[in-house]
Formats: structure tokens, C-alpha cells, sequence
């Protein structure tokens, strides 16, 4: 069975942001949870934060671009995406 992955409404204005490279990454690791579920350890820097909380670095360098996404229910399988954007301003 598949995960649902859903953006919290900050997160769409933030993605409305982002350059298209950055945005198709986005896309991707957004598959990866539909797909694989909320852990990613194929993801360079991914990290398992307090609570139900990860995050991962989708683009390396000057800025460094973060996604961090939380497990809201295990049962039905849901993740909502709270931020994308640099990595100066996420909520670790």
C-alpha cells in the first residue's frame, strides 16, 4: 500500500518558490515517500528529528535546500511536507 503525501499551505507558497530543479527534486523525493514510505535513507543527509519528524537535503551547496515532512497517521498511511526551502530557516 502507498503512502499519501500531502503540502501543508505554507508549503505550497514556499514550492511556488523554488527554481525548477529545485521543484523536480522536490517531486521526486515526494515520489520516493508515496512509494517507499516516510524513511529515506537513500536521500543524502536524511535525519529522523524529534517526534515523527524527518528532513533531507535535496540540494547540496550555496544554499543548501531542505525538505522536512512529519508521519501524521501510521494507520492510513498519511505525511504531510511543513517545509521546503533553505536550509538557514528550517524548523529543526
Amino acid at each position: 500500500m502507498t503512502w499519501i503525501v500531502k503540502l501543508a499551505r505554507t508549503t505550497e507558497k514556499q514550492k511556488n518558490k523554488l527554481s525548477k530543479p529545485v521543484r523536480q527534486l522536490l517531486f521526486a523525493l515526494i515520489g520516493d515517500i508515496e512509494k517507499g514510505g516516510p524513511v529515506r535513507g537513500d536521500w543524502p543527509n536524511y535525519g529522523k528529528l524529534t517526534g515523527n519528524r524527518h528532513h533531507c537535503h535535496i540540494k547540496k551547496g550555496q544554499p543548501t535546500y531542505v525538505v522536512v515532512w512529519e508521519v501524521q497517521d501510521k494507520t492510513i498511511k498519511l505525511v504531510e511536507v511543513i517545509y521546503v526551502g533553505t536550509h538557514e530557516k528550517a524548523p529543526y
